[in-house]
């Protein structure tokens, strides 16, 4: 399964994807506003995405994981989960910092939106950012994701701070 766009491919996310994931994975910088990175080891980069392929061979996947591509080379990566309810899919993205700033994430996780509604019949989407992560912010916005909830918190992975948590929402 992939899935294109204009300048993208959207691919299962695999072991032939290892060592791209980890670059940006293990990088504090890229990673400063993320609850689960970055990762401390190569091995538990490789764990993440045994688990990713795991999950995408269920019948039913609790969530799915998409490498990006750019001309064919890995530059982050988009995903969608559906942890709180069975028709509410939960958006995330990262891109390796050298890839940022070009609208990548936006046109990735677009995609993914049209695919989730078309495939799946997904048709509300929420995403989580740090307050401080104004980047994650603007991907939202282009969306068309609307700010919903200021008030929670969250601990992210490289920092002992409690920090302040932003909810966006979308309805299609």
């Amino acid at each position: 399964m992939k899935i294109d766009t204009e300048r993208l491919v959207l691919a299962p996310l695999g072991p032939e994807h290892l060592e791209s994931t980890h670059a940006y994975a293990a990088d504090p910088e890229t990673t400063k506003y993320m609850m689960f990175l970055p990762v401390d080891s190569l091995d538990e980069t490789r764990r993440y995405i045994a688990d990713c392929v795991a999950e995408m061979q269920k019948p039913v996947p609790g969530y799915y994981e998409f490498a990006v591509l750019l001309s064919g080379v890995h530059i982050g990566g988009v995903s969608l989960y559906f942890d709180t309810a069975p028709d509410l899919g939960e958006l995330g993205w990262i891109i390796s910092r050298e890839h940022q700033g070009h609208g990548y994430a936006a046109e990735a996780a677009r995609a993914l939106i049209g695919w989730a509604r078309d495939a799946l019949h997904i048709r509300r989407f929420i995403a989580h950012c740090d307050a401080d992560n104004l980047a994650s912010q603007a991907v939202m916005r282009k969306l068309g994701m609307t700010l919903t909830d200021a008030s929670g918190t969250r601990k992210n992975r490289g920092s002992d701070e409690l920090r302040r948590e932003y909810l966006y929402e979308l309805t299609i």
